[in-house]
């Protein structure tokens, strides 16, 4: 197609995008109060830890915040979808049945990811944050909204990226720049590499929270070899 139609199929896009969400924050207004109270499950369940407001204008700015996020993910599939029908006819036949792959495994670890954030680090996580130190200096923990709505959309994100390692060394492996044998062989420099990359995105210093991290990034990179070695071999099949 010329530019112009590419343009003009890219701004649909854009669009029903916008009118996604939109939608999506306006239902998302009138269930803020609910999704708030699910999502400071890890922190209301504590005991002796209280939310509190720092100014007037904090508590509608976090329903707006959680209603604009509550949008988003609602919105999501019909992003997909149409991110998905703007590229498709751009591909070839072989590029499609890779994306058919791709992008299903990518949404399924990333909500993976932030699942096992949610439920299972952010407990732990939180209360260790909140908690270490309190017996050397008395203190009564307080936590304001907008700072832990940023902490915790941080952390959920954080761990949905990082869980996309099997996609991204997949492809490595798919493309010819890695392969399977080289991963398995260099496993002490990947431990490495992942206590390094924990230590950098984290979005907290401690080493509680990078461990907790790093274990999954590890599982992740040997679920990886295994794969890489079905993935190398279709692809030497497909070459004979």
């Amino acid at each position: 197609m010329p530019l112009t139609d590419h343009l003009r199929a890219f701004r649909k896009v854009l669009v029903v995008a916008a009118y996604a969400i939109a939608g999506g924050s306006i239902l998302g207004w009138f269930v803020s109060d609910f999704v708030f109270a699910y999502l400071s499950r890890p922190v209301s369940l504590l005991e002796n830890i209280m939310f509190i407001t720092t100014t007037p204008l904090e508590p509608m700015l976090i329903k707006i915040k959680v209603s604009v996020i509550f949008g988003v993910t609602l919105a999501l599939p019909i992003l997909m979808w149409n991110i998905w029908n703007f590229v498709l006819p751009a591909l070839k036949q072989n590029e499609r049945k890779y994306l058919y792959f791709i992008v299903p495994a990518s949404m399924l670890l990333f909500f993976g990811g932030v699942a096992f954030c949610f439920y299972l680090v952010l407990p732990m996580g939180i209360k260790f944050l909140l908690y270490a130190g309190s017996g050397a200096v008395k203190s009564t923990p307080f936590v304001t909204k907008t700072s832990y709505i940023s902490f915790i959309l941080t952390f959920l994100l954080t761990f949905g990226l990082v869980f996309q390692l099997p996609i991204v060394l997949l492809i490595l492996i798919r493309i010819g720049i890695l392969s399977p044998k080289i991963l398995a062989q260099k496993r002490r420099w990947a431990i490495l590499a992942i206590v390094i990359l924990t230590a950098v995105v984290s979005p907290t210093p401690d080493l509680f929270t990078q461990f907790l991290m790093a274990g999954p990034m590890y599982f992740l990179y040997e679920i990886s070899i295994w794969l890489g070695y079905l993935v190398a071999r279709n692809k030497k099949t497909a070459l004979a």
